[in-house]
């Protein structure tokens, strides 16, 4: 089991960056998918990102469009989601998730909440116009 923490949320104007991070507790990080995800008031909960065990395969959601990086530091434990070009409508509480089970960056499945199993608690992003 992995506990996940986020941390890098905050409030920054049109344009901007910020850079989120979200640390693994154990010492089989390098075994899981990670995943970043984002959800609006009033909103479902929307993939942002995924990476693969290695980090050597990636995937975005069609609205990042270039805007996002998400890597990832296996000897930290640690998953990062780079934000820039920052729009009002990125504002949302950014969570960060993980699961054992392999390939569903490579699958497909890396877009469903339901392919993941350990979530952390989530950093809010807001974006002023």
């Amino acid at each position: 089991q992995v506990q996940l923490v986020e941390a890098g949320g905050g409030f920054v104007q049109t344009g901007g960056s910020l850079r989120l991070s979200c640390a693994a507790s154990g010492r089989t990080f390098s075994s899981y998918e990670m995943g970043w995800f984002r959800q609006a008031p009033g909103k479902e909960r929307a993939i942002v990102a995924a990476i693969s065990r290695s980090g050597l395969s990636t995937k975005y959601g069609d609205f990042v469009k270039g805007r996002f990086i998400i890597s990832r530091d296996n000897a930290k434990s640690t998953v990062y989601l780079q934000l820039n070009s920052l729009k009002p409508e990125d504002t949302a509480v950014y969570y960060c998730a993980g699961t054992q089970r392999p390939g569903i960056v490579s699958a497909g499945t890396y877009s469903l909440p339901s392919s993941y199993d350990y979530w952390g608690q989530g950093t809010q992003v807001t974006v002023s116009s």
